[in-house]
């Protein structure tokens, strides 16, 4: 015999995970251990407990503007697709994802950007987006820092793990550095999935109506 009911297998899951985590489980807050959880369950790494990094406002900034309604804004398809729709619906809130956009096609061939960045710049310009969840390019970190500095608008928060070799570990220590609420993960690691799983874990802590 198996479980079969989704419920009951992912209770298990987490229950076998916080098992695992042992001690660790104590350095993480009541608000941060069901996120640490979350992305574990959902990478099955528990490196994850080491290289998690939290500022201190960031989780009460992020539930605080998703219960107002404020968007945001993906790198990726994955992110926007992976975002639980029906929690973010009964806040009313939305994800953006304009990467695909012609225009931002056209804006990185003309600038000799990536489309990621691109994606950034339109993305500033939406008032509604002050969330930003970027899972997979460095650069979108990169231009996301410069256009703070060039126009002085500030996102709420920024849950950033760019996963991959070239420039996603020290685009990280940027964001670390950018005086904006973050959570990260440190090193090479992260990727659309723990992004997803991360915004996923705060709607789920969400009273919803």
């Amino acid at each position: 015999m198996y479980v079969k009911n989704p419920e009951s297998i992912e209770s298990k899951s987490f229950a076998i995970i916080e098992e695992e985590m042992g001690e660790q489980v104590l350095k993480f807050s009541a608000e941060e251990l069901p996120i640490v959880k979350r992305v574990i369950h959902t990478t099955a790494d528990f490196e994850y407990a080491d290289q998690i990094r939290f500022h201190p406002d960031a989780i009460r900034i992020i539930r605080k503007a998703l219960i107002e309604g404020v968007e945001i804004y993906a790198d990726t398809s994955m992110i926007a697709s992976g975002i639980n729709r029906k929690k973010l619906q009964a806040v009313s809130s939305r994800v953006h994802h304009f990467v695909h956009d012609p225009d931002v096609a056209i804006r990185a061939k003309e600038a000799g950007i990536t489309r990621s960045m691109a994606g950034i710049e339109k993305a500033m310009k939406e008032e509604l987006i002050q969330l930003y969840a970027i899972g997979n390019a460095p650069t979108a970190i990169y231009r996301l820092k410069e256009l703070i500095e060039e126009t002085g608008k500030k996102p709420l928060a920024i849950v950033g793990a760019p996963i991959g070799f070239v420039g996603a570990a020290e685009s990280k220590e940027v964001l670390m550095k950018m005086d904006i609420p973050y959570i990260t993960i440190e090193g090479r690691k992260g990727g659309s999935p723990v992004v997803a799983a991360i915004f996923n874990a705060i709607l789920k802590g969400i009273e919803m109506p």
